[in-house]
């Protein structure tokens, strides 16, 4: 059996919030040195991520939507959409990771299918921001089907300035018709229910 047929996609709970910011948090410390502060990224990353999935957790409901991945030891990846994020680009793809040792399986291929299946339901084109010098990130996204329409400066994780190096630029990539991202999804894959 292929790695990817022993995958189960699901919502989440509220007792999943620590295994999604561990695994948010590595991601951040993989991807996002020399945009975000060192200092950060080594020190309480994992704490903010901690308290932002505590957060949604709780609270989530119609207006987001989040899909884990898992295999037999746990969490290898999850998605999260925010519908309604913006009157011209549509849903939100504030979140899409997948575990180190797991890429290039097709796992982030089917995370994004599944959001793009949730922002078709709500009939809205989906979209997201990735950092400028995360060229992997970008190239994935535009073999998905993604056409990169602006670039902006990044935010403050949680508004904290100190967590910033400098002023790094984040790229806007838009799916005008997310069921492109259908095509990527797994055969013969398991159903999952629908967020809360």
């Amino acid at each position: 059996m292929a790695y990817r047929e022993r995958l189960r996609f699901r919502s989440p709970g509220a007792a999943d919030a620590i295994a999604i910011a561990a695994l948010h948090a590595d991601s951040w410390r993989r991807h996002y040195r020399g945009a975000y502060a060192d200092s950060f990224l080594d020190g309480d990353v994992l704490e903010d991520r901690a308290k932002v999935w505590t957060d949604r957790l709780r609270t989530e409901a119609g207006g987001t939507h989040t899909v884990l991945a898992e295999d037999h030891a746990g969490l290898v990846g999850f998605a999260h959409v925010v519908f309604d994020s913006d009157p011209t680009w549509g849903a939100l793809l504030d979140n899409l990771h997948v575990r180190h040792r797991d890429k290039r399986q097709g796992i982030g291929s089917e995370l994004l299918a599944l959001v793009g299946q949730a922002a078709i339901e709500r009939e809205a084109p989906l979209y997201l921001w990735v950092l400028e010098q995360n060229s992997h990130a970008q190239a994935f996204y535009e073999a998905c089907g993604a056409v990169r329409v602006e670039r902006a400066r990044v935010s403050a994780p949680g508004g904290v300035a100190s967590r910033l190096n400098a002023s790094p630029s984040k790229l806007r990539y838009v799916w005008s018709d997310p069921i492109v991202l259908l095509a990527y999804r797994f055969p013969n894959r398991e159903a999952i229910g629908r967020t809360r």
